[in-house]
């Protein structure tokens, strides 16, 4: 039998939401990656699952080379050296596309939907 959990149905690999949902989160406060990846758990789309912190670092770096953020290393006594990450003006402008590429998103699954359901009820 299929394990639906683990198939694309679940809605469990929307990758590439990540970035739009880090600008988000970096658009309210700077933030060290570590709690960047805490954050993301508790997106709805995430559902309280922690996501793959190595794959977010990857997404932070390429991101911070695109210049849609920047970091900067925050030493302290008190526990390791924690590196910050800052929404730049490139990544409000991004994350404003975003919104717009959303809301088609959205309307597009909206009508998607609701062509599958009328399938879906004809079949039965």
């Amino acid at each position: 039998m299929l394990d639906f959990n683990k198939c694309p149905c679940s809605g469990s690999n929307l990758d590439r939401l990540i970035q739009p949902l880090i600008l988000t989160i970096l658009a309210q406060k700077d933030l060290y990656g570590y709690k960047i990846v805490l954050r993301i758990a508790e997106s709805p789309m995430f559902n309280g699952q922690k996501p793959d912190a190595t794959g977010v670092y990857r997404f932070l770096k390429a991101m911070e080379q695109r210049g849609l953020v920047v970091s900067s290393w925050s030493l302290t006594d008190n526990g390791p050296a924690k590196r910050f990450f800052h929404i730049t003006n490139e990544g409000k402008e991004c994350l404003s596309h975003w919104i717009d590429t959303l809301e088609e998103y959205r309307q597009v699954i909206g009508m998607m939907l609701e062509e599958a359901r009328n399938v879906f009820d004809k079949v039965e």
